[in-house]
């Protein structure tokens, strides 16, 4: 292969390759160094270029066949989905073709082929724009649909088609809530019923007013509401398990708790670390597994358990691609036994927010419904879950709150997540 300086189109290729190649997730290539080689600018366009390609990979493989007799092999396709995706959006056709053109000849194995990449992206250049806002929306794989359309219906379902497929702005919380309003003026954003700050163009984000003097982080707006629920309180002992990335770590040190904060990757909670450090916070951080914890009792418990994450396809759009949904039965099963541990660790009288950012109702509202058959000391509290920003009808039956990414649509909608406050009784 010819030696190619590293570049943004480059590395969004080889990402692809990885992505829809070997079924890894585009977070996981990131931490392993994908776009170390690059500056920040750099490592920006490169993973705006793959998201927007993963996006809309259904619109870009229709407008790719009308001129393909047979599916390419996988590099020069993902090449050719690259250009036709960034040329759909407005890219330069000549700076798109002539480097992606470079990208192909370079490889041995296929160098033959870039007269066809030139050939395809220059007829893409030429009329792709026109047809691509023609296209549907477009549609989750089957393994993902099929259950989702059961679970909220059709209309629902297209509804968060149309959320994943417009992608998502940035949401900020801020280290002081009563901070919140003088914050998102300061920041040009949008001060949302819930707390947060939301962003539609931030630009480079460490770059933006605050982020040095750790007065906030980014954090989905959904992912922020399960510590608005848990209500943290000043001095009480609560337990973050499954920690990182540390969002929930730092509202409950900022509200004055004695946090811990558990995760089992090591990397992970390096982030943590350096978030806390940041925002000059403080918990004790363990790198440990959930299950063998044995501290405690704790006055509350935040358990964000692993799960699919289909709830943050508009964020991660390589979720469905890289997935196929055979990892759900023992997700589900590790869900359950951490909410048991849990409620294990958690002092009479305690309360507990089990949270998953899935939209499927076996990690969320058939996980409680289950966890409260089993223990008999347990109540749902479905009053916690009163606080800005939540609507009567997103309660559930079971007493727990589903949020989904078609929920706050004018406002650029938010993460699919499930939560739930549950209420330990006290010894008589």
């Amino acid at each position: 292969m010819t030696h190619l300086p590293a570049s943004a189109r480059r590395a969004a290729v080889y990402m692809l390759d990885q992505i829809l190649g070997e079924g890894r997730l585009l977070s996981d290539l990131i931490t392993n160094g994908a776009l170390d080689r690059l500056d920040p600018a750099e490592r920006a366009t490169a993973q705006r270029l793959t998201v927007n390609t993963l996006r809309g990979l259904e619109r870009v493989d229709r407008l790719l066949k009308r001129h393909l007799r047979k599916a390419p092999a996988l590099h020069i396709h993902n090449i050719l989905r690259l250009g036709t995706c960034e040329l759909c959006h407005g890219g330069d056709a000549h700076g798109v073709v002539s480097e992606l053109v470079t990208i192909a000849g370079a490889n041995k194995r296929h160098e033959k082929l870039k007269g066809l990449v030139n050939a395809i992206l220059r007829k893409m250049a030429d009329d792709g724009t026109k047809s691509w806002k023609d296209l549907r929306i477009p549609r989750l794989p089957d393994w993902l649909r099929v259950p989702l359309t059961a679970a909220y219906g059709n209309a629902a379902m297209l509804a968060m088609e149309q959320a994943h497929f417009a992608g998502a702005p940035l949401d900020l919380t801020p280290r002081d809530p009563q901070d919140a309003s003088n914050l998102a003026t300061r920041l040009n954003g949008d001060l949302l019923p819930s707390g947060s700050i939301r962003l539609h163009n931030p630009g480079q984000v460490s770059a933006l007013p605050g982020f040095e003097t750790g007065e906030w982080w980014v954090q989905d707006a959904a992912a922020a509401i399960p510590t608005q629920i848990l209500k943290p309180q000043q001095g009480e002992r609560i337990l973050d398990l499954c920690a990182a990335p540390g969002g929930k770590t730092l509202q409950l040190a900022a509200a004055g708790a004695q946090v811990t904060a558990l995760d089992l990757s090591k990397a992970r909670m390096g982030r943590v670390t350096e978030n806390l450090q940041r925002t000059g916070l403080k918990a004790t951080c363990l790198t440990e597994d959930a299950l063998t914890h044995d501290d405690g009792p704790y006055d509350a418990i935040l358990l964000d358990a692993p799960c699919s994450a289909t709830g943050t396809i508009r964020r991660h759009p390589d979720l469905p691609h890289a997935k196929d949904g055979a990892e759900f039965a023992e997700l589900i099963a590790l869900q359950s036994a951490m909410l048991d541990h849990a409620l294990s660790l958690l002092a009479p009288g305690g309360r507990l927010i089990f949270c998953t950012c899935s939209l499927l109702p076996d990690e969320g509202e058939c996980q409680v419904e289950d966890a409260l058959a089993r223990h008999s000391d347990i109540k749902a509290d479905p009053e916690a879950l009163n606080i800005p920003g939540v609507l009567e009808n997103w309660i559930t039956e079971e007493g727990g709150l589903r949020l989904r990414p078609d929920y706050w649509a004018n406002q650029g909608g938010m993460d699919g997540f499930y939560i739930a406050c549950l209420r330990k009784g006290t010894h008589a």
